[in-house]
């Protein structure tokens, strides 16, 4: 402060959110653009999201500013992109499938369950601490029931569930795109196969009714608290609308790249390791544990493909620990069954979203209850 009172004009100027997201924004698309330069899966997701994650701790001068809209704006984009995927015969799919999604639902969490009663031993952590950290695709609702229960370390739940996201969004990409799984579809030739059957004038004058739909469902969505809200109501909104004849188009790539860019940026500040007790050891152990949970999904993924005529990246896009959104994109690059991958996510997001809470619930207060009675 000078001898006025207000904030010198150099700090005035850096704290300014207009000023502080233009230069995010810049840092994301020379991100973006290095990481298609050296041709990464998904350029415009991981190339924004970890030029923003290392500029955001690098940059010290400035505070990295990219508001929540523009996250739920991308969000949007893909709800619709998923939404298209979704056809009368695809239901019929998913009503053969849906004992298997309960199995392989169960199954994984179980695995989740297993790897953090190892890491909370090897720790010394609390295990309940580490299980709400490793429950796959449930950032937002283990955060929130996280807050509510006091003997839980917010901050490591927090980062055992952001780590573990931009662990799947690096590995799992590196992993499909690897001879493991013999794909021979390039990033080039998807593009190209998608800009040839989709452009701006196709979409219009549809697009207006889709958009308005979309719109319309993600905010009430949000008000009545539905799991990501902003990726499920569009989602449904298209499905709805598909299904009643209204045909919609599929965007053209540089839409879907610029929707990479503003949920990469997003995550990319998520991450604040800074804020953690023990950093070495937190990180280790995060790693250690997504890796593990990756390697149990893997395994899943290879009986699924047992069970059901699907391909290999399908089956482990489908059981990947990530979200929706992220196995989006990758699907997306690998001509993955889009309708099978949403499904078996979407189950097991609703699963997390309405059982998961009241069970861990039940399972932590019986655990503190038996060691509050005397020995």
């Amino acid at each position: 402060m000078d001898s006025t009172g207000h904030a010198p004009q150099s700090v005035a100027w850096m704290e300014n959110k207009w000023i502080r997201f233009l230069v995010t924004c810049a840092i994301a698309v020379l991100g973006g653009f290095f990481f298609q330069l050296i041709h990464m899966p998904i350029p415009w997701l991981l190339g924004s999201m970890v030029f923003v994650l290392i500029g955001s701790k690098l940059w010290r001068g400035i505070s990295f500013y990219w508001p929540v809209q523009i996250r739920n704006t991308g969000m949007i984009i893909i709800g619709y992109t998923l939404g298209l995927s979704f056809t009368a015969s695809t239901f019929v799919e998913i009503g053969r499938q849906l004992p298997t999604m309960i199995l392989f639902t169960a199954l994984l969490l179980v695995c989740a369950g297993g790897i953090a009663f190892l890491v909370s031993r090897i720790s010394g952590i609390p295990y309940p601490t580490i299980l709400m950290g490793s429950i796959p695709g449930g950032l937002s609702q283990m955060v929130v029931l996280a807050e509510e229960m006091k003997s839980i370390d917010l901050t490591v739940v927090t980062f055992l569930q952001v780590s573990r996201l931009i662990m799947i969004m690096f590995i799992v990409p590196l992993l499909i795109f690897s001879p493991l799984f013999h794909l021979t579809v390039s990033h080039g030739t998807v593009i190209a196969d998608a800009a040839a059957t989709s452009g701006f004038a196709a979409l219009f004058p549809h697009i207006w009714l889709f958009a308005a739909v979309c719109i319309l469902l993600a905010v009430i969505g949000q008000k009545i608290k539905f799991p990501t809200a902003f990726l499920l109501g569009p989602m449904v909104g298209t499905i709805l609308l598909n299904l009643s004849g209204y045909e919609g188009h599929s965007l053209p790539p540089i839409v879907l790249e610029l929707s990479q860019l503003m949920m990469g940026s997003y995550i990319g500040l998520l991450l604040k390791p800074e804020n953690l007790k023990h950093k070495v050891k937190i990180v280790l152990l995060a790693l250690l544990n997504g890796v593990a949970l990756i390697g149990c999904s893997i395994l899943l993924s290879l009986l699924l493909t047992q069970l059901h005529d699907i391909t290999i990246a399908t089956s482990f896009l489908s059981l990947s620990p990530g979200g929706m959104d992220q196995m989006a994109f990758i699907a997306k690059e690998v001509n993955g069954d889009l309708s099978v991958i949403t499904s078996y996510q979407l189950f097991r997001t609703f699963f997390i979203f309405f059982a998961v809470p009241p069970l861990l619930r039940l399972i932590f207060r019986s655990v503190l209850k038996e060691k509050e009675k005397p020995n």
